[in-house]
């Protein structure tokens, strides 16, 4: 089964529109189509992003709240004991790259394919969530 580390900017995407290729991929989280694999700092990191203007994504904080209680219940947590940093050229780009590794993930999943230079050493592909859902 396909692993793989759904990065900030898909998360923000699929909040946006309920019609693009993020939205279909977050809706796919649960199901047996692939592993959703996440870690307390990415979702922190989802819940900060979507929380800092509220209202822009026509959901309430609460609504937001249950997306992530879904995501957290439905995805394979992982703890990351290494650093792996600085690896990449943003740091938040690099605590991706690190639950991708950790999780032993076949893919990550972003709109920002070339920030995960070198990610291929680790033998992790990058997919658009189009690229990944016609996988």
């Amino acid at each position: 089964m396909k692993r793989i580390v759904i990065d900030t900017n898909v998360f923000i995407s699929a909040l946006r529109s309920n019609r693009g290729a993020s939205f279909r991929l977050l809706s796919l989280v649960g199901t047996e189509r692939f592993d959703f694999c996440l870690s307390v700092p990415l979702i922190l990191e989802f819940e900060a992003v979507a929380k800092r203007e509220p209202g822009i994504f026509g959901l309430a904080p609460s609504e937001i709240d249950d997306i992530l209680d879904y995501l957290c219940a439905a995805g394979e947590k992982r703890q990351i004991f290494y650093l792996w940093r600085p690896l990449l050229k943003d740091s938040k780009d690099d605590m991706v790259l690190e639950l991708a590794v950790e999780s032993e993930s076949n893919w990550i999943v972003t709109f920002n394919k070339r920030d995960f230079k070198g990610c291929e050493t680790f033998g992790i592909n990058l997919a658009t969530p189009k690229e990944f859902l016609h996988q």
